[in-house]
């Protein structure tokens, strides 16, 4: 056997994977296991004094992937201990990957919701670094910190992500020219010259669609870790 730990392969985790993967099955199926590690490790993270601890923690889905994470917790109600650490772990593998991508929706969505930017704490302009590094800032807090408040900034995040996501298919669905991608800005309010095909219009109002849903499935993710912070303070959460 190999003196060596054998490292997972980070799994492939885009924006469109991680709203689908956000949710979970049966109440009925989720393993006793789930709850008792999640409460071991936030348990025990909270107690410890080394920060190298708490940042092998944070880091841990860099190393094992976050398959290894969804194994134990994926399944797990919504509003649960295990439940909640693992979106809030899927939140961040995906804007790790995404880091532009998820910075230019933030970006979008910033100033239709100025309680929700105070709260995710997020710098002014969000670039890509500054939204990595609340993200990171935000998951060490829920072990060396209030734990309600950590999930609160996640969900103000994810509220935040949803607008602009949601901007960006409603300008697709009314044919302006708003670019969902920030490689390739175009200006705004720049009709077309010639009518779109058929197959273009299908094209963009399916993205529109996948967008508007993704932004749907966020807003829910962001009431269930808001929901999961009320039931912390009350010493409810499962």
């Amino acid at each position: 056997m190999s003196a060596h730990p054998r490292h997972h392969k980070p799994i492939v985790f885009g924006p469109e994977k991680f709203a689908n993967q956000l949710g979970g099955a049966d109440p009925a199926l989720i393993s006793a296991a789930a709850y008792e590690s999640a409460h071991a490790i936030l348990g025990r993270a909270r107690t410890h004094s080394d920060p190298t601890v708490i940042t092998r923690l944070v880091e841990f889905t860099d190393h094992y992937g976050l398959e290894t994470i969804a194994e134990m917790w994926s399944q797990a109600a919504a509003v649960s201990t295990p439940g909640v650490l693992w979106r809030m772990y899927a939140l961040r593998h995906t804007i790790r990957k995404n880091p532009s991508l998820i910075s230019h929706y933030y970006t979008l969505g910033m100033e239709s919701d100025q309680v929700s930017r105070v709260v995710s704490g997020v710098a002014d302009p969000p670039t890509d670094r500054e939204i990595v590094s609340t993200v990171d800032t935000i998951l060490t807090g829920a072990y060396t910190g209030e734990f309600d408040v950590a999930l609160e900034r996640f969900a103000a995040f994810c509220k935040v992500v949803a607008l602009g996501q949601d901007a960006v298919a409603h300008h697709l669905h009314f044919g302006e020219t708003i670019n969902s991608s920030p490689e390739a800005p175009q200006p705004a309010n720049n009709p077309p010259t010639l009518e779109p095909s058929l197959e273009v219009r299908k094209e963009v109002d399916r993205k529109a669609r996948n967008l508007r849903a993704g932004a749907n499935r966020l807003t829910t993710v962001a009431a269930e870790l808001e929901a999961a912070a009320a039931k912390w303070r009350l010493g409810t959460l499962d």
